[in-house]
């Protein structure tokens, strides 16, 4: 979600959107990142609740069946500190291709009966691994594709897009479930990874997120790689207003997943109904946040939106009916929209040449935080009940956001205005 120039970054937050989601969905290749992504979500949303699905069924296991349903969370952390830098290459669209096939092989075979599920686990952490290092390549095209004064139109529908297949992914996987054994839904979700393969490869062209050569510094620029991203991944962490963006984006978001990831536990027979009404609850959140709010009134109402994550849950301490706990669920799902004023930050503070890595970098924080918060959860729920468990998890979640807040505000401050080093090289 960012661009290639090598001047000073034109923040998309600053820019008024001079378009809307209907003028986005002309631009051929935008909508093919678009529908992918779309699949993508789908996918993962119909494996993760089969996987957990079969793993309860198996163990009984609170803890196993969070991790199984959030396990390939655990490995994007491995992407990001060690080839994260490839979303900056010279072949993104390739780079975005290839793991997309990656990941078509994993769906699949996690479709094959009487696999493990040691095997199974391990096709987690694969996934997960090479799904980071996607995310950072799509990230990066983005950018590329879509002016900076769309970029949080175009991520707001993706995100409003994302959870809305997610309503009907953990609607449909429950339907299916009925019907279907596991291992029949992943052969689903295999295909529509196949669809999301072919949307990429048929409308994106390569773009190169490559910078110039650097006239200060003689010779070709470096390769991406080990090097490459550890230089920028420290240049990135340098600054205590980017960590404290990065801890909100990643910390209370993770903490709240891990209350979704007990719903299973919490109530089997309505966790479906749980899942969608907080998918549902973050799709209204992301359209009302990214479409109608300005970006002042984005920034103003972020703290306000990372507690509304979190307060809502602490009704589960009193185990209500199932409407009244969907209901909160659906208020706690719209503070998810709390990401986008943190990533518009975030990224106007990024030089042009890392937002593939750096963007990358926080997707996949967020996505190892959502993984520590299932496999939390999962392991208190062992030794308390998984509504009490909610609870706790929830109030967690707002501690880090209220200690946080004096820090996120420096990074607005004008010493934090730099962006990261446009020289960084590796």
């Amino acid at each position: 979600m960012h661009s290639d120039d090598t001047s000073a970054p034109t923040s998309p937050s600053t820019a008024t959107p001079a378009t809307g989601y209907r003028a986005l969905l002309r631009n051929r290749e935008f909508t093919g990142l678009y529908v992918s992504l779309t699949l993508t979500v789908a996918a993962s949303t119909l494996s993760g609740f089969a996987l957990g699905t079969l793993v309860d069924e198996r163990t009984g296991s609170p803890l196993l069946t969070a991790v199984s349903m959030y396990g390939t969370t655990f490995a994007t952390v491995l992407g990001a500190l060690t080839l994260m830098s490839v979303a900056d290459g010279r072949r993104p669209r390739r780079t975005l291709v290839t793991l997309q096939c990656v990941s078509l092989a994993g769906v699949a075979a996690q479709a094959v009966p009487g696999l493990p599920l040691a095997a199974r686990f391990g096709l987690l952490l694969v996934l997960g691994f090479f799904q980071s290092l996607g995310s950072g390549a799509r990230m990066g095209l983005l950018a590329e594709v879509v002016p900076a004064s769309t970029y949080v139109l175009a991520r707001s529908l993706m995100n409003i897009t994302s959870g809305g297949t997610a309503v009907l992914g953990f609607t449909v996987g429950a339907v299916l479930l009925r019907h279907l054994s596991p291992h029949e839904v992943f052969a689903v979700a295999a295909v529509l990874t196949g669809l999301g393969l072919v949307a990429v490869a048929t409308t994106v062209r390569e773009h190169s997120t490559r910078r110039p050569a650097d006239p200060g510094r003689p010779g070709p620029r470096p390769r991406p790689g080990l090097r490459r991203t550890w230089t920028t991944n420290v240049e990135l962490f340098s600054h205590s207003g980017r960590r404290a963006l990065l801890l909100n984006l990643w910390v209370p978001n993770g903490l709240i997943v891990g209350c979704e990831a007990l719903f299973l536990s919490y109530d089997p027979e309505h966790a479906g109904i749980l899942l969608a009404a907080g998918s549902a609850g973050m799709l209204l959140g992301d359209l009302t946040v990214g479409r109608l709010l300005t970006a002042d009134l984005r920034r103003r109402c972020a703290f306000a939106l990372r507690l509304l994550l979190a307060v809502p849950y602490l009704l589960f301490a009193a185990h209500p009916p199932t409407m009244v706990a969907a209901a909160a669920v659906f208020m706690a799902g719209a503070g998810f929209a709390a990401t986008l004023p943190l990533q518009e930050q975030l990224l106007a503070l990024t030089a042009d040449p890392v937002r593939g890595q750096v963007q990358g970098v926080e997707s996949a924080g967020r996505m190892t935080w959502q993984g520590i918060g299932a496999a939390l959860a999962g392991g208190v729920a062992l030794h308390l009940d998984p509504g009490t468990t909610i609870t706790a998890l929830a109030i967690l979640s707002a501690a880090v956001t209220v200690l946080s807040r004096p820090f996120v505000a420096r990074a607005r401050s004008p010493r934090a205005k730099a962006p990261i080093d446009q020289d960084l090289s590796g």
